[in-house]
């Protein structure tokens, strides 16, 4: 028999030969929510494996279907479906009725990752410099417009280099590198390849702004740079919202960082600055200035930022 702990009900359960998580947590008296009786209809019974997921048997066809609808991850798995020959760890996700009701939504409209996954991704945050001032005395129009025409410049460069703009935030942007899942088997590959990717994206940005001054300064008499953060590391992707409103979302330290890296340019007067976590993916690929040690807003310690100057040939 295989050991089987449940959270967040902290109860210990041994499984009986071919058991399923779901019939080992119902006939310990867990309050396992499975709305289609058990039977791969729905995925209100899923749980998490937290510990020993190598010891689960692969998905059955029945959860396969379910886990590419709704993209879940490797260690997401429904309990009707999973079988274990060794100890695991796992926690049920859906808790109470309102848990219920979200489970229904997705089913309706998956998501992206929509239980939550960790995964390594180069994180990428954009920011006009002096918007403020460049869009004070324009018409609404012409601000929409402008913004318009930066991001449509942009945002093609960011999706030719396989990054995803994950959200605008006025004259800001947060684009993800990483998120597809053909990515190279091997970690340190699969960093330098998305490490490298927002990296020629942030110069190819730079360079499309700049091709814009000339046409901003014809309408307008004035223009705009651009800075640009580029941070490397774990987050989480999920997503997040209410029914109408629910989104595929990053989380976690790596994004705040990447903020502040992006902001770092105002002080250290220039316009792409990377982590080391970044430079270290790609080093033998790219020219950098090493600045020095930066107290980074909202983190304790200094830490090493470089500016990139440009893609070694």
């Amino acid at each position: 028999m295989a050991r089987i702990r449940f959270l967040p009900d902290e109860l210990d359960v041994e499984a009986l030969a071919d058991e399923t998580l779901l019939h080992a947590s119902v006939r310990a008296g867990i309050p396992h929510t499975h709305a289609c009786g058990g039977n791969a209809r729905c995925s209100t019974c899923r749980v998490i494996i937290l510990d020993g997921v190598e010891n689960c048997a692969p998905r059955t066809e029945a959860e396969n279907v379910i886990a590419r609808h709704l993209q879940f991850g490797a260690h997401v798995r429904l309990a009707c479906q999973t079988r274990t020959a060794g100890p695991v760890t796992v926690r049920r996700l859906v808790l109470d009725e309102q848990d219920l009701a979200l489970v229904k939504e997705e089913m309706r409209t998956p998501g992206i990752e929509a239980a939550g996954e960790e995964k390594s991704l180069a994180i990428m945050f954009a920011d006009i410099r002096g918007f403020t001032a460049f869009a004070e005395n324009l018409l609404p129009y012409d601000v929409i417009h402008t913004l318009n025409r930066y991001y449509d410049e942009i945002g093609r460069v960011i999706q030719n280099h396989g990054g995803v703009i994950e959200n605008y935030m006025g004259d800001g942007i947060l684009a993800v590198f990483g998120l597809d899942r053909s990515g190279v088997s091997n970690s340190t590959k699969a960093g330098e390849r998305v490490v490298s990717s927002a990296i020629n994206a942030g110069l190819e940005m730079i360079e499309a702004v700049a091709a814009l001054k000339a046409y901003f300064e014809a309408i307008h008499s004035k223009s705009f740079d651009i800075g640009i953060g580029v941070h490397y590391g774990e987050v989480i992707v999920g997503s997040l919202g209410g029914y109408a409103d629910k989104r595929r979302t990053v989380v976690g330290d790596v994004v705040n960082f990447a903020s502040r890296i992006e902001a770092a340019n105002k002080n250290a007067g220039t316009n792409f600055l990377i982590s080391e976590a970044a430079y270290l993916q790609v080093a033998n690929a790219v020219e950098v200035n090493q600045c020095p040690h930066w107290d980074i807003r909202g983190k304790t310690g200094s830490y090493n930022l470089f500016e990139v100057i440009r893609a070694k040939k």
